[in-house]
């Protein structure tokens, strides 16, 4: 059993098609897993009691002869944004606990349909709001490599999931960095499709001109064999591309095979000098362009002049949304209500709930996005963000005029301590330096593991962002770096992380010990 949550979801995939392995046994072994460690992770806030029965329905659509889905038996850990009829879904809060959705999100519907296994569904910052995984009402998530220490947010959960074997794939959502920032600092991989290129119907909303749903997996092969599944449009969305996409799964193979850096022009943006970044995460984030320059990139510096405003834009962008998303959280329609002493008005139980129901960052950013929206200020701070914006997405079109693809650090630091920030949010919102563009002007970007810091022993990842629409060249891209580096370190990098408290001695197929 334990070699089998070591294997990738592709091999996986493999192994259950030729019925070596049953989607039964792949799922048991999982859900021991989480027995095993999530006390010590804490990476589920619920796990689904139907998982074994999904299995074997899979197992015995096989025995009959049914044609299957490349990843049908695989199993899936699910973001608590994401709304599920046989889970509960609480986005990390109080004020939705024990919510239980009447339908699936669109997402979820087509893991489903793809033959996934829905193993549960991950901890997160309450409402997506936050860069750590403090921030749920269910207490905090702990990276696999040091559990005194932040798995990112606000997908922390999904993140930790994988990278503690607890799960081979899970859905994401990314609204300034959540799938990428936590792919950083927990050594997996993290893609942000292209805004609409993945329906967010079901994804209850932070803000949603910035919202969406991605691919959290341990290789880019993986992310793309997701990212198949939940991609293409859905009439539920309003804001759904129409587009035919073509497979992601075959750009990471088409990436693999190493070719495609030659002749690859590579941006690197003058703007962000590495005096902003921990000495290991800018090391590393060099060593990996001189690896892709070896291999026949050419690397360009381009100028983003207005990236430097991103933050403050998203900020009020966000803020602005997210207090109009969650006016609906009121105790009257669904959800929490508390009613206070005497005879009080609907004013007041709708008060006394959302005090109660929301957490301190909610109501922060609740009371700032209301503020910026206010009238005789919203030109002044929502309109000015909106106009950096804009601002934002021409930097975008003027590089990529220029160079088929730009790369950053996909954050600035290393995993901080649990408590470290969460006391001074502007250090937490800076986590989200450079994943904030991709959003604020819709294009894809994906975060691949690119090393370790010396100074921590923890690991960093590398950030490609591509023009939108252009996923499938950042799946090209993400596999032949992550194929070199894999040549370079012998074995995938989550081979170097600890033993949890929770796991017995094992011996990985990738070899060596955790």
């Amino acid at each position: 059993m334990s070699d089998i949550i070591r294997l990738t979801a592709a091999e996986l995939a493999d192994k259950l098609s030729s019925r070596e392995i049953s989607s039964v046994e792949a799922t048991q072994a999982h859900l021991d897993r989480i027995a095993a460690v999530d006390g010590d992770v804490h990476a589920f806030l619920h796990v689904n009691e139907g998982a074994i029965a999904a299995a074997s329905e899979i197992d015995a659509r096989r025995a009959a002869g049914e044609e299957l889905g490349p990843v049908a038996g695989v199993p899936l850990a699910i973001k608590d944004v994401l709304v599920t009829t046989d889970q509960p879904t609480t986005s990390g809060s109080r004020i939705l606990e024990g919510y239980r959705s009447p339908y699936d999100a669109t997402v979820v519907a087509r893991s489903r349909a793809a033959g996934l296994i829905p193993l549960g569904k991950t901890n997160m910052d309450e409402f997506a709001m936050g860069s750590s995984t403090e921030h749920s009402a269910y207490g905090p998530t702990r990276n696999p490599w040091d559990l005194d220490r932040i798995p990112g947010g606000s997908g922390g959960g999904s993140a930790a999931a994988v990278a503690a074997f607890e799960a081979p794939l899970a859905l994401g959502s990314d609204t300034g960095g959540s799938i990428r920032q936590p792919a950083h600092v927990t050594g997996t991989v993290g893609v942000k499709p292209t805004y609409g290129g993945v329906s967010r119907y079901g994804a209850i909303a932070l803000a949603s001109s910035l919202d969406q749903v991605g691919p959290v997996t341990r290789t880019v092969l993986d992310a793309g064999l997701l990212h198949d599944v939940i991609g293409g449009h859905d009439p539920k969305d309003s804001t759904s591309l129409t587009d035919a996409w073509p497979s992601f799964a075959e750009a990471a193979r088409q990436g693999a095979r190493g070719e495609v850096l030659k002749g690859l022009k590579v941006g690197v943006i003058r703007e962000l000098p590495d005096s902003g970044f921990q000495p290991g995460v800018a090391g590393s984030f060099r060593s990996a362009l001189a690896l892709m320059e070896a291999q026949g990139a050419e690397i360009v510096e381009i100028g983003a002049p207005h990236f430097e405003y991103g933050v403050a834009a998203y900020y009020l962008i966000l803020p602005a949304e997210a207090s109009s998303n969650l006016a609906k959280f009121d105790s009257v329609r669904f959800g929490l209500r508390v009613t206070p002493g005497g005879n009080p008005t609907v004013e007041d139980v709708m008060s006394a709930t959302r005090d109660a129901g929301f957490g301190d960052e909610v109501k922060r950013r609740i009371i700032l996005g209301t503020y910026a929206l206010s009238a005789g200020y919203y030109d002044a701070y929502y309109g000015s963000a909106q106009k950096v914006r804009t601002l934002i997405q021409q930097d975008f079109a003027r590089a990529f005029a220029d160079v088929d693809i730009i790369a950053t650090p996909s954050a600035p630091t290393t995993a901080f301590r649990i408590g470290e920030k969460v006391d001074d949010p502007l250090q937490m919102y800076l986590n989200d330096f450079t994943t904030i563009p991709a959003n604020l002007a819709g294009v894809p970007g994906i975060s691949i593991p690119s090393g370790i810091a010396e100074e921590d022993g923890l690991p960093v990842g590398i950030q490609f962002l591509a023009p939108a629409r252009e996923d499938a060249r950042l799946y090209e891209v993400g596999a032949a770096l992550e194929a070199a580096l894999l040549d370079s370190w012998g074995a995938p990098i989550l081979s170097r992380a600890p033993r949890l408290p929770g796991e017995r001695s094992e011996t990985t197929n990738a070899g060596g010990t955790r």
